[in-house]
């Protein structure tokens, strides 16, 4: 096959594209390890101003004064 006025055999084009998945699966994978961080880190602080953890704190903290 020739590309760009190269002649490329047939397993060079084949090396290429195993190594092309291999670089899109690692970027998908680390886009979905992304996500998840997000996920967690937005779904803690839900959860943080769900159960007004910082009024509570503020309370406790007002106490002393």
């Amino acid at each position: 096959m020739e590309i760009l006025g190269f002649t490329l055999p047939l397993w060079a084009l084949f090396l290429i594209g195993i190594v092309g998945v291999v670089i899109v699966w690692k970027l998908i994978k680390f886009a979905i390890k992304i996500v998840l961080v997000l996920i967690v880190f937005f779904g803690s602080l839900f959860l943080i101003d769900f159960f007004d953890v910082v009024g509570i704190i503020q309370q406790f903290l007002g106490g002393f004064t």
